[in-house]
């Protein structure tokens, strides 16, 4: 394989003196119908949105070798080799810039009735590489498909915090997880309006800090801590500590 990458690079990235390095994209397309035959759609997605229009020389599309199997599609995207430390600074696909040109299009083309993942991985500068960057690319679409949303994307970057691990909590456990931290302040703010649940988000989005939470609240310091003392009273944790704020932290996402 590594051969043959290079014998093509000539072809694939004219006018370059160098080898490409790659890029792995991994695209799914999930109807409400459940029907299975979304391989070949997945296919022509992924060929369709990573055509520059601005590239030159032979056809972009002929570039990038893009195949399905089952309902999974996966494209081989050849990028400029413009560093020759590897370090991750390669221009390329990036996850974001994908959803932002996608999003809008797709979203009214699926009408309610589908939804569409995709995964990004990392450049890799040989074909020893690629395969590690297949399953990163997985990995990352299975990060998307646990967003909310008709069209999601992921990118290996999102790959180094805990949102990798999310996907593959099994829903049992996810729910049970969340229901022992979360419930009893749900139950407390039907009855109570009392709006810990929002107290607790914005309390973790500041980091803990007492008077940037009271700011974004428009509190008083002593209302917060009141609120926070009934969260900590309602679920036996403690918020100055770091695995009880973890486990707030996860449980928000989770749910």
């Amino acid at each position: 394989i590594a051969a043959r990458l290079r014998v093509a690079a000539p072809v694939l990235l004219p006018g370059l003196g160098a080898a490409p390095h790659w890029q792995v994209v991994v695209a799914r397309v999930e109807w409400a119908d459940g029907d299975g035959q979304t391989g070949r759609i997945a296919q022509t997605l992924l060929e369709e949105i990573l055509v520059d229009p601005h590239a030159t020389g032979p056809e972009q599309s002929d570039r990038i070798a893009v195949a399905h199997t089952g309902e999974e599609a996966v494209a081989l995207v050849p990028l400029p080799a413009v560093s020759s430390e590897h370090d991750g600074s390669e221009a390329g696909v990036l996850a974001d810039a994908l959803l932002e040109s996608v999003r809008e299009p797709l979203s009214a083309g699926l009408d309610g009735d589908g939804r569409v993942t995709l995964g990004v991985s990392a450049a890799v500068h040989s074909a020893e590489g690629l395969r590690g960057a297949l399953e990163e690319a997985r990995h990352a679409r299975r990060v998307a498909a646990a967003r909310p949303g008709r069209v999601c994307a992921a990118g290996h970057q999102e790959l180094a915090s805990h949102v990798l691990l999310l996907p593959f909590v099994p829903d049992d456990v996810r729910r049970a997880f969340t229901a022992r931290l979360l419930d009893p302040l749900r139950d407390y703010d039907r009855r109570h309006r009392a709006e810990l649940i929002p107290t607790l988000e914005a309390f973790l989005d500041s980091d803990g800090s007492w008077t940037r939470c009271a700011n974004r609240l428009h509190l008083h310091v002593n209302t917060l801590r009141y609120r926070v003392g009934r969260i900590e009273q309602l679920t036996g944790r403690d918020l100055s500590r770091l695995e009880d704020k973890l486990d707030f932290f996860l449980a928000l996402r989770m749910s």
